[in-house]
């Protein structure tokens, strides 16, 4: 007997094919679907009402007219990739919570008669976890592991003020900038001992610079003040600004006193006096820079090429900048007319939040070594600290190795 098989090709088209066909939709069609399209007739319905009986229909799949089937169902395609294995490749990552960032500051103290001057530097929190913050002749350290404050000097009137306060990298020793064009050298641990009224500090005294300089003077005819001076984290290259608008980049390698232009890049991008300035921790060849009142931008810079990366118009005069060590962020602080901290997204450099308190434009702002805690001092004579980065990841320990007790192969006794 000659068996045929089940193809396109044998299938008779006035036969139906039974496994094909869906035989509960038939009898509805048969018994029930003639009712209904006989108790339509001499009624007038709505459109609103057709609409949804042909929306029902296509959702419960009542638009096809055919009862009989004289084709095959077409086949359940096949699947290239296992379903587990599909879901598992794109499963999304799970999102990081978004942390909390508080709008206020966490803790207030006073700073009574802190100069408000665009050029000065009045504060700096060392890697010892010491905040050095100078007012008017007197530097004080505040320590934030206890909270104690002790005052570190103060200097005669024909000295000061104090016009910059900055730590070395070893948290120990401090410099102090005077208005007398002289530099101190303190040792910060010597402070509680008796060799603290024994040796003097080291003092350094700068004679006035009598020809132009790119950093003491702007065009060669108009003084220029210098407002910020930031050291990259190499040491290789100092980025340093002035109230000329400009911005120079100096390189190591080209420190010669018999070249007469000794800086790497001159950018003039800036229409206002540049005082912040902050170099990438996450990329070292990347510096952000920021304008006064006139000009309000937030800069970024290739300091290889000299090329401006990108810029940002935050609406206000820019004090201060400040990167998140743990987190692409940027904070930056501001004058008139909201007196506010910003925190920026990098490189979207969208708003992530705002921070206000201050009264005064904050022109001073630094952070702790573990880069969680933010110091801003503002010319409303107080000191004011934030939780604007959040808290660092901790680092699990590795699992310690266990020790070898003495004597393994006897059995301890309970």
């Amino acid at each position: 007997m000659m068996q045929f098989r089940h193809t396109r090709e044998n299938l008779d088209r006035f036969i139906p094919n039974r496994s094909a066909m869906d035989f509960d939709f038939a009898h509805y069609m048969l018994t029930e679907g003639r009712k209904g399209k006989e108790n339509k007739k001499g009624v007038v319905s709505s459109l609103s009402k057709e609409a949804y009986l042909k929306l029902l229909a296509e959702t419960f799949n009542m638009n096809h007219t055919h009862i009989l089937a004289f084709k095959n169902k077409p086949p359940t395609p096949v699947e290239l990739i296992p379903h587990q294995f599909y879901s598992s490749v794109h499963q999304s990552k799970p999102s990081k919570p978004l942390r909390h960032i508080p709008q206020t500051s966490e803790k207030t103290l006073d700073a009574p008669d802190i100069i408000d001057d665009y050029c000065l530097n009045l504060m700096d929190w060392g890697s010892s976890n010491v905040l050095a913050l100078a007012l008017e002749n007197t530097v004080y350290l505040w320590d934030a592991s206890n909270g104690s404050t002790s005052e570190l000097v103060t200097v005669d009137d024909e000295d000061g003020p104090v016009t910059s306060v900055s730590w070395a990298a070893d948290g120990q020793h401090i410099a102090i900038g005077l208005n007398s064009s002289s530099v101190q050298l303190w040792d910060s641990t010597a402070i509680d001992s008796e060799d603290f009224e024994r040796w003097p500090p080291i003092t350094c005294r700068f004679s006035r610079l009598e020809k132009p300089h790119p950093y003491n003077w702007g065009n060669g005819r108009t003084p220029a003040r210098g407002c910020g001076l930031k050291w990259s984290a190499s040491g290789q290259q100092l980025a340093s600004g002035g109230n000329d608008n400009l911005l120079y980049i100096w390189d190591m390698s080209m420190a010669s006193m018999h070249s007469r232009s000794q800086w790497l890049h001159k950018l003039e991008d800036h229409s206002a006096a540049v005082r912040a300035l902050a170099w990438c921790p996450f990329q070292h060849n990347l510096l952000a820079s920021g304008g006064g009142g006139s000009d309000c931008c937030i800069k970024f810079w290739d300091t290889h090429t000299g090329a401006c990366l990108d810029s940002v118009d935050t609406g206000s005069q820019v004090c201060a900048l400040l990167w998140n060590k743990n987190e692409r962020e940027l904070l930056s602080s501001h004058g008139s007319t909201q007196n506010q901290l910003t925190l920026w997204k990098y490189p979207s450099l969208v708003r992530i939040a705002e921070l206000t308190g201050h009264t005064s434009r904050v022109l001073f702002m630094d952070q702790s070594p573990d880069g969680h805690t933010v110091a801003t001092a503002a010319g409303d004579e107080t000191l004011r600290f934030w939780n604007a980065f959040g808290a660092p990841e901790m680092k699990k320990d590795a699992p310690k190795a266990e020790q070898p007790r003495p004597f393994p192969h006897i059995r301890q006794i309970r």
